[in-house]
């Protein structure tokens, strides 16, 4: 108990500073970033005073209020589910922009890292298992894939099966001649699988290299231990002996890597949705950039720590339960 009560307590410390952090940084820039923020917001009509007292609730700028009010006031926003005012997409609220972008990123990014993650543990796996044969060689090939350039293979893939072949569309998260807005259809689904290929394909042909060579040596380290040898002298079956004594222990590692995998794929691939023009956080973020939005900027910032950090909790959780000597230690 003592063990999950440190964990916790050790990621709501890491919470509240991060949080913290996303406070602090806007006021320690140059310039009044909430200034900057109220003049671009005035140039597409009046700012009403709630709006700019939100503003300046999240980006400092108040000088009627000491640092330590505007921080509780801050706090008190965040409880609320105030994150402000977008300025690129004014007046639409910034809790609006993240709830319509990320489900985009979670079904796009989520399911090719989960494919991208079994892909390469499963052929890392086996071939640790085939140490010295051709299934060996896959690892250096599959090495050199991830070693390119998220960039360059997604441009790469769209010239080819977009350009070339006119198999996948090049751009977009649906067909958005056919449909004016998302719906729950047969074939709108089936349009946002059409245009959701390309960039998933982009995303485990750079992952799952990483995965298959991490996995390989895991795996070759494992049957190199007494008990591997012990099972084997006792007669099992070496199929049971790779799926129970090798595979099961090798790919502990692996699964902790793969919380941390999770936890990013809220941050989406920022590089691919660009490419791709996806309408997934990655791109909102960059539109956040371009524009000076801060407050958007912050709002993405935050749903990022809080989904890495959830992600790394309930791995740590896990990794407590299947695991005691963990528990001991922690």
């Amino acid at each position: 108990m003592k063990f999950y009560a440190r964990r916790l307590a050790f990621y709501l410390v890491t919470l509240w500073a991060a949080i913290s952090f996303n406070f602090f940084i806007p006021r320690l820039l140059p310039g009044n970033p909430a200034d900057i923020l109220l003049a671009k917001m005035a140039r597409n009509g009046e700012v009403p005073p709630a709006v700019e007292r939100n503003v300046r609730l999240l980006l400092g700028g108040d000088a009627d209020q000491s640092m330590w009010t505007q921080y509780i006031e801050y706090w008190k926003s965040l409880f609320q589910g105030n994150l402000g005012v977008s300025i690129t997409k004014y007046p639409t609220p910034v809790t609006s922009l993240i709830g319509a972008a990320l489900p985009w990123t979670l079904g796009l990014v989520g399911t090719a890292t989960i494919i991208a993650a079994v892909l390469g543990v499963g052929l890392g796996a086996w071939a640790g298992w085939k140490r010295g044969t051709w299934v060996d060689n896959l690892v250096p090939a599959s090495t050199l894939l991830q070693s390119l350039p998220y960039f360059w293979v997604a441009i790469l893939l769209a010239f080819l099966f977009s350009v070339q072949f006119k198999v996948f569309p090049r751009i977009g998260g649906y067909d958005v001649f056919t449909y004016d807005a998302p719906e729950l259809s047969w074939g709108f689904i089936g349009s946002v699988i059409k245009h959701a290929a390309l960039p998933a394909l982009t995303i485990v042909i750079s992952a799952f290299g990483g995965w298959m060579l991490g996995m390989r040596n895991m795996m070759v380290s494992t049957l190199s231990e007494d008990y591997i040898t012990t099972a084997e002298a006792k007669g099992l079956r070496p199929r049971r002996i790779f799926m129970t004594y090798a595979t099961r222990n090798a790919m502990l590692p692996s699964i902790a890597g793969f919380a941390v995998s999770l936890g990013f794929v809220v941050a989406g691939s920022i590089v691919m949705e660009q490419v791709f023009t996806y309408p997934g956080i990655g791109k909102l973020m960059i539109t956040a950039v371009q524009g000076n939005d801060y407050a958007l900027m912050q709002g993405v910032f935050l749903v990022i720590t809080l989904a890495v950090l959830s992600a790394n909790l309930l791995m740590d959780l896990f990794y407590g339960f299947v695991d005691p000597r963990v528990r001991s230690r922690g």
